[in-house]
């Protein structure tokens, strides 16, 4: 192998790496947000006479019902993130670096709010963390996304071409092969 060869593969595993970096913190931290979202914030007791308390334990999703429902927007666009290239990406990185700013803010809330009962601050100190983490991983891909590679072009739809061929069209009296072809096109194989 040159090396020129070895020069030119290291910036694109570099770019890999990032891109993998990037997508592994954006889920982490979102991930995290949302399941310490769900665990209980608070246990508020309610005195019944001469029964014993009633016991209601309530998750951060019951008492901020948007941080776990950012968390989720953004554990869906941490794995978006593969799916866009360029300017795109670039713009779907600063959405998640607010998103996970806005968890983060949530979970600081949490852990400085005066919630009725007795009040657990691990669960929104987690929600905070995950928050920042995904931040930092959107805001690596807001910075440096555009340069990353992006999905092959076999996952894209092929583009048509201007003259059908013979085979274009119903399918009637052809193989079976050829009525699936058609309708991977878009077309109805059993119209004539």
């Amino acid at each position: 192998m040159s090396a020129t060869g070895a020069e030119d593969g290291a910036p694109v595993a570099h770019r890999r790496r990032e891109l993998t970096y990037a997508v592994l913190l954006c889920l982490a931290g979102a991930g995290l947000a949302c399941w310490a979202a769900t665990r209980t914030w608070s246990v508020e007791l309610t005195a019944r006479g001469s029964l014993p308390p009633s016991r209601q334990a309530r998750s951060g999703t019951d008492l901020l019902p948007w941080v776990s429902a950012l968390a989720l927007v953004a554990l869906a666009g941490g794995g978006a993130v593969l799916a866009t290239r360029g300017r795109v990406r670039r713009l779907l990185g600063g959405l998640l670096t607010l998103l996970g700013l806005a968890v983060a803010a949530g979970g600081g809330y949490g852990l400085t709010a005066a919630f009725d009962g007795e009040v657990s601050r691990q669960w929104p100190a987690l929600c905070l963390v995950g928050g920042l983490i995904a931040a930092a991983g959107g805001l690596v891909t807001a910075l440096r996304g555009g340069d990353w590679p992006a999905m092959g072009a076999r996952y894209e739809r092929p583009v048509r071409a201007a003259e059908q061929s013979p085979t274009d069209g119903p399918a009637v009296g052809r193989s079976t092969r050829d009525a699936w072809d058609a309708l991977d096109r878009g077309e109805d194989p059993t119209v004539s």
